[in-house]
């Protein structure tokens, strides 16, 4: 059986990825308030597999997800990607007539927007998870309350649907990172199939330095499906690259990998997996 850290309750996002990407196997969710959590629960026992949110197609990318993952020296083994539907939900004798509060977590209420704007009766509140509102809901019998989650969610607590599929955007995707222990990873990941990799690299502050980087990989046929910068703190105009390739022949691949290095002032793998 497989342990797998999530950030969230059961019926929350990070869950039904769990449940897809290693659907048909036998797994045991450690439920976390917090992505620290999630990286700490790896930390204490390397057998612990970690599934983490990486971005969102509204939303944009999880910015400090990338530094919990370089920061804790594991390796990136799979991705998922879910279709993020939401639903609005209530105790059962609960109806639109009697609810005055929605609650949720703030980005499931961003992509909800449209929706809110619809019902200004409704006061939007921010909580820690889109799951979490609704059983928090069922616990303490919230008369008054809906709660903005996957529709799986609400059956789960025994909740109500009052309407399916509010999300503003019908094409609203988030992408998960599967994550394990550097010794664990090959027990996970089929690596001679592997058609994709994270990496991370920072640059010398010189003209030119990243377009370099770029027209190498380009050379070798490596295919850029994402670039993210953050700024490496106490130092002015110095950026961390997150760069996610693809590639149809690994060979090539690590020969690029061997070619940009010296361009680079430092260059983790953050893992190498089979794209989604």
């Amino acid at each position: 059986m497989k342990r797998i850290a999530i950030q969230g309750r059961i019926g929350s996002f990070h869950d039904i990825a769990a449940h897809e990407y290693f659907k048909g196997e036998q797994i045991q969710l450690i439920c976390c308030a917090t992505f620290e959590q999630v990286f700490a629960e790896m930390e204490a026992d390397p057998t612990i597999i970690g599934m983490a949110a990486i971005e969102n197609t509204i939303a944009g990318s999880l910015l400090h997800n990338y530094e919990l993952l370089t920061a804790s020296g594991k390796t990136v083994v799979g991705e998922h990607k879910v279709h993020i539907q939401h639903s609005i939900c209530c105790l059962p004798d609960d109806d639109w007539s009697t609810i005055n509060e929605v609650d949720s977590h703030p980005v499931a209420l961003m992509q909800c927007r449209d929706f809110l704007a619809k019902h200004p009766e409704l006061k939007a509140v921010e909580t820690d998870d889109t799951a979490g509102s609704a059983e928090m809901i069922s616990e303490k019998i919230l008369h008054g309350h809906a709660a903005i989650c996957h529709s799986s969610a609400a059956e789960y607590y025994g909740m109500k649907v009052l309407e399916d599929s509010i999300e503003d955007n019908k094409h609203n995707y988030t992408r998960f990172l599967v994550m394990s222990s550097p010794t664990k990873a090959d027990f996970l990941r089929p690596l001679e199939k592997a058609n994709k990799s994270s990496i991370v690299f920072s640059l010398p502050h010189s003209e030119g330095s990243l377009s370099k980087v770029l027209t190498i990989l380009s050379f070798y046929d490596i295919n850029l499906t994402k670039i993210q910068s953050l700024p490496i703190i106490g130092h002015e105009w110095e950026y961390l690259f997150y760069v996610d390739v693809t590639f149809e022949n690994l060979t090539r691949y690590r020969q690029s990998i061997d070619a940009i290095i010296p361009l680079t002032k430092e260059l983790k793998i953050l893992g190498e997996y089979c794209a989604s």
